[in-house]
């Protein structure tokens, strides 16, 4: 099996669950057959290919890995060591979504969505929740605010803007490649959306009741919709209601994830995130690096395979 030069490898997609790296696999265009070096102290196995002209890394946890930033935040670090040519990457997979039904409009998210992390008014882009403290009179306080990470790169916060300057039809920027994997398989089925009716919103009170939201369905040609704005992201999932609802109404959180944390100040991802939805996601992140046009001077990675 050939050797993969990994100075030719300008994008570095981060896909931390196996459904993750399965989906961001189907969206390669080429598949590079071969496999890089390894040695002590390179412990992940990568697999390469071309996506929109680029030539992209997908990595991922090991198996029975921990999730959450720590895991993360070492992945990310080899990766940034390994490659030394990255001009940006991505962080693409699955999140809790906080629909929010107190805002003008209503921030109704559903399953199949797509979450980017983009910054909005005095909230950061990509928030660090586990680092603050309860105070007496102001409840949970984030550390600055959750102003502690990196931003995004410049390149891909572009590509993203972009896209959403064409909401609210940017979803037909992406859902084309979502349609060419939607019926691929993976360790538990396909990636085919659950139907609407299986979507229930469940609301919990500060006194942590339960009721059910009551959400009209969407037409089917206008199902998917894109939301942008601050995302959660922490060591552990957030269980507890009043605090997630905190983090909701104060900073304006969109939704929560546990790795993003972790790998943006060793390589400036952009955070792509769906409820449910791997695939979907995947599918907004091919449509950022559609948007970024490929630097050709670089050599081309040799063995290529269409994917």
């Amino acid at each position: 099996m050939e050797e993969l030069d990994p100075e030719l490898y300008t994008v570095a997609w981060l896909a931390p669950l196996e459904i993750e790296a399965k989906a961001a696999l189907y969206m390669l265009d080429k598949w590079h057959q071969g496999r890089f070096p390894m040695a002590r102290g390179n412990d992940y196995v990568y697999q390469a290919g071309e996506i929109c002209g680029h030539n992209v890394i997908i990595a991922t946890f090991p198996a029975g890995e921990e999730y959450g930033t720590g895991s993360a935040g070492r992945l990310a670090s080899q990766v940034k060591s390994f490659f030394p040519n990255l001009w940006f990457g991505f962080l693409v997979g699955i999140a809790a979504g906080l629909p929010n039904f107190s805002r003008t409009p209503p921030l109704d998210i559903r399953l199949g969505d797509v979450l980017v992390a983009l910054p909005n008014g005095e909230s950061a882009g990509l928030i660090a929740y586990d680092l603050g403290k309860e105070t007496e009179h102001d409840g949970f306080q984030l550390l600055r605010s959750g102003h502690v990470l990196a931003k995004t790169d410049v390149v891909v916060r572009s590509a993203i803007t972009s896209i959403k300057l064409r909401a609210p039809d940017d979803t037909q920027m992406f859902l084309r490649y979502y349609e060419s994997i939607r019926l691929k398989e993976h360790a538990n089925g396909t990636f085919v959306a659950p139907e609407q009716d299986f979507d229930k919103l469940y609301q919990v009170s500060e006194r942590s009741q339960e009721s059910i939201v009551r959400r009209e369905r969407r037409q089917e040609d206008k199902r998917v919709r894109t939301w942008y704005g601050p995302i959660g992201s922490g060591e552990k999932l957030m269980k507890n209601a009043p605090k997630r609802n905190e983090l909701r109404d104060k900073h304006k959180v969109i939704g929560l994830e546990m790795e993003a944390a972790g790998t943006i100040n060793c390589i400036l991802v952009g955070v792509i995130r769906g409820p449910y939805a791997a695939a979907m996601a995947a599918a907004y992140g091919k449509a950022v690096l559609h948007e970024i046009k490929p630097n050709l001077k670089r050599k081309r990675a040799r063995s290529v395979a269409d994917a």
